[in-house]
């Protein structure tokens, strides 16, 4: 099968697996108020790229794991990252009000609801984190590092990952920044998360060996900034359809970008750069890694 196509199939039916998964673990419950779970699936369903999933499952299969295995990280770090743009989306915050291609959860259900949808869903990450793992910790037979899991994933959303990064950003707000502190504040508020998805992957396959945790390291890093750069590329290049967000928003707000730092074009070659050490990174493991490779290209190169 040609390689774009078999990508294209690939990330098709784990996007489709994710969706169930969160379909699944939002839908109505006895003792959730009927409100709450609405908006929240507002939040989290029926939109997105699923970045974090999709590099969940990839290194998961780089480590051999089952994806039913990843599929309990890959629903957390979704509803982690669906919270953080809830809470960011709010006027104490960006203040926007279209967020992948649908009314922003403070516009659609009030600000106070978006601030329990936002607390909701950061417990829920947790709780789907550990839920399929219940019974063999209790009986003492767990299988899975989910201590580890669960502090990935608590620090890469906390004050040392995305939220540290968030208040770098709206600190620099109106700043002039010179590239090493962007970059700084990208590894914190973008990276961290996406780097946090390729952890857990892995860590569904058991043990990791140094060479994988280097490689995977170094990989996270490169895909981590990639991301940003091109979204501040996409910022000023697309439209708001496109993006399924408001377009033009960094400039309006005078926020520091790669853009306004170093140019369009100079941004342009950097995200090609940081695409090429992503997929240098993954040389030393061989054909498995084929998935995250091709996120790499999917990362530098999308259009929204």
């Amino acid at each position: 099968m040609d390689p774009d196509l078999a990508f294209e199939v690939w990330s098709g039916e784990r996007a489709q697996r994710i969706e169930n998964v969160l379909a699944g673990a939002l839908s109505p419950q006895a003792g959730i108020p009927a409100p709450l779970i609405d908006a929240m699936r507002h939040a989290v369903l029926d939109g997105g790229k699923r970045m974090r999933p999709l590099l969940a499952y990839a290194a998961g299969e780089l480590a051999g794991a089952d994806p039913a295995v990843v599929d309990a990280p890959a629903a957390a770090l979704e509803m982690m990252h669906a919270y953080s743009l809830v809470h960011d989306d709010m006027p104490c915050m960006d203040d926007d009000e279209l967020r992948r291609g649908k009314p922003t959860v403070h516009k659609e259900y009030g600000e106070a609801n978006a601030m329990l949808v936002g607390d909701a869903l950061q417990a829920l990450a947790f709780e789907a984190l550990v839920a399929p793992l219940r019974e063999t910790i209790g009986r003492g037979r767990a299988t899975l590092p989910v201590a580890e899991m669960v502090s990935v994933l608590a620090r890469a959303a906390g004050a040392a990952g995305m939220a540290g990064g968030q208040a770098l950003d709206l600190a620099a707000v109106g700043a002039r920044l010179e590239r090493k502190q962007l970059e700084a504040m990208h590894q914190l508020k973008t990276g961290a998360m996406l780097a946090s998805a390729v952890h857990l992957g892995l860590l569904g396959g058991g043990d990791l060996s140094a060479k994988m945790r280097q490689a995977a390291t170094d990989y996270s890093e490169a895909v981590g900034l990639a991301f940003q750069v091109v979204d501040d590329i996409l910022d000023v290049t697309a439209d708001s359809a496109t993006l399924g967000k408001t377009a033009g928003k960094d400039q309006a707000q005078d926020k520091p970008t790669y853009v306004s730092i170093l140019g369009l074009a100079e941004s342009q070659a950097l995200a090609h750069q940081l695409g090429l050490r992503a997929r240098q990174a993954l040389e030393p493991l061989g054909p498995r890694a084929g998935s995250l490779a091709r996120l790499a290209d999917f990362i530098v190169h999308r259009v929204y």
